[in-house]
């Protein structure tokens, strides 16, 4: 007995693309069949006519409940609120990080995230680990148990993003306690995930700005600039080829750092890029508008060529993950810096991450279905450890299943969203969009309504499959 069948639809799978039904007991697909060949009478039949049925997206990189640069103790949202949108937009799993800082250990800092999330999310989610600053053997020493406990992702900085006096808790981890932590992914099968600028030329940037009275936030891609980009990716990747260890850039935004992941992965190592649908779609130029400053993920928007060049990797291959590096505030926090030293970074992308790619990449540059749901879901999964319990639609995965109207062809207003009082997309032109959201089938969004409770979201363990550490798997 079934107790949903998602029926008439353009299913979106490993093996292609077709009208497939799409059987659900309890929180499992349990069949993928031809159209009108599952005959046993079910709780419920979804027609999904004229809809692209995708699996569940994956957000591979958010920061909720996080610490806002420069802010104090203020935060960015909650998972209640992020989760909530992020349903909304056809996400169902949401990656965010536990922190250790100086001064605790791995265990205490997922204790904190387990404190945040523990019933309060709509959405599946699981916690990275990040590292800041100077790694000491103690803490490396512990990264085994946790790995194998299913935390297999670990990120770090290679900067400290701020000048020293605005940037709080120091960030950057130095060449050699990163090859050191290099060795200790290799060894356990994780996934390192670096935030790559070179912190030498970021901080003579903000030292020469501010000596050119230059210090206008539109002049921050100045700071965090292409060179800066191509110099930090290279130097991780040799240390990367030295040690063995598998590599995943976070945010990717210059053509230069695309160019170096290509051709790592051209050369057969494991090593992976990531991408944001801002960097995608805007440009510098962005900067210069009243209260540009809106448009800002650390580390910065670049050129239009990088834009372009982005899509590019993103539409034809190159790139792995579209991701947003969630971050959402208040738009008075947003405005509220106007330097390049006190700028807010990150914005409030969760809920508009699929729509956004489908609209630009399917709708209008001609992404294949596949791709699509490689960039919006299957890799992350794969990359993170979570396939194929996520990111596929295939009997045995989690029943998280999205249906998208590529008809909705209009201007996104804010009456779109479902967090914070701004929005970057708001005038954005949609050319297709998610209508529906499954979460481990249960119908969690319908008709413009949350259809789930809160607190639905679960917690997933992960591990990484040997192959995709060991080549350019995903």
């Amino acid at each position: 007995m079934f107790d949903l069948i998602v029926r008439n639809g353009q299913v979106v799978t490993p093996w292609g693309v077709g009208d497939w039904d799409i059987a659900i007991q309890g929180e499992k697909i349990v069949a993928v069949a031809a159209n009108h060949t599952l005959t046993e009478e079910s709780a419920r039949v979804i027609d999904a006519t004229g809809k692209v049925v995708v699996p569940g997206g994956i957000e591979p990189h958010a920061h909720v409940h996080a610490p806002i640069m420069g802010h104090g103790d203020l935060k960015t949202a909650p998972p209640e609120e992020v989760s909530r949108a992020a349903l909304f937009g056809g996400t169902t799993t949401i990656l965010d990080f536990a922190i250790q800082y100086p001064g605790i250990d791995i265990s205490q800092a997922i204790q904190e995230r387990t404190g945040v999330w523990q019933n309060n999310s709509y959405a599946d989610y699981a916690h990275h680990l990040m590292l800041l600053g100077d790694i000491s053997d103690n803490v490396l020493g512990q990264l085994n148990e946790h790995i194998q406990d299913g935390f297999s992702s670990v990120k770090i900085f290679t900067t400290n993003i701020r000048p020293p006096a605005m940037s709080g808790e120091p960030r950057m981890v130095r060449m050699g306690h990163l090859h050191d932590l290099m060795e200790q992914v290799q060894r356990n099968g994780a996934m390192l995930m670096v935030h790559a600028e070179d912190d030498d030329m970021v901080q003579h940037m903000y030292n020469k700005l501010t000596e050119q009275e230059q210090t206008e936030w539109w002049n921050m891609h100045l700071v965090h600039s292409n060179e800066s980009e191509d110099v930090s990716f290279r130097r991780v990747l040799r240390v990367a080829e030295w040690t063995g260890s598998p590599v995943y850039f976070v945010h990717v935004s210059a053509r230069e750092g695309l160019a170096a992941v290509q051709e790592a992965r051209a050369n057969g190592r494991p090593v992976y890029g990531e991408t944001l649908h801002n960097y995608c779609c805007f440009n510098a130029d962005n900067y210069k508008e009243d209260n540009g400053m809106k448009y800002h993920t650390y580390p910065s928007l670049k050129s239009e060529e990088d834009r372009a060049s982005l899509w590019r990797g993103i539409v034809q291959g190159g790139l792995s993950t579209m991701a947003t590096d969630e971050y959402c505030t208040s738009w008075d926090v947003k405005i509220s810096g106007r330097q390049v030293t006190d700028v807010t970074g990150g914005h409030n992308g969760a809920e508009t991450r699929m729509g956004v790619t489908f609209s630009e990449g399917v709708s209008r540059q001609g992404m294949s279905l596949q791709r699509f749901v490689d960039v919006t879901s299957g890799n992350a999964a794969k990359i993170m450890g979570l396939y194929p319990r996520k990111g596929v639609i295939a009997p045995g995965s989690d029943a998280d299943i999205v249906l998208i109207d590529p008809n909705i062809k209009r201007p996104l207003t804010m009456n779109d969203f479902h967090i914070s009082d701004y929005s970057i997309w708001e005038g954005f032109e949609a050319a297709g969009w998610p209508v529906m959201t499954i979460l481990r089938g249960m119908v969690a969004v319908e008709d413009g309504r949350l259809r789930t409770g809160h607190g639905s979201g679960k917690f997933v363990r992960r591990k990484v499959d040997p192959e995709v550490v060991n080549r350019p798997a995903a």
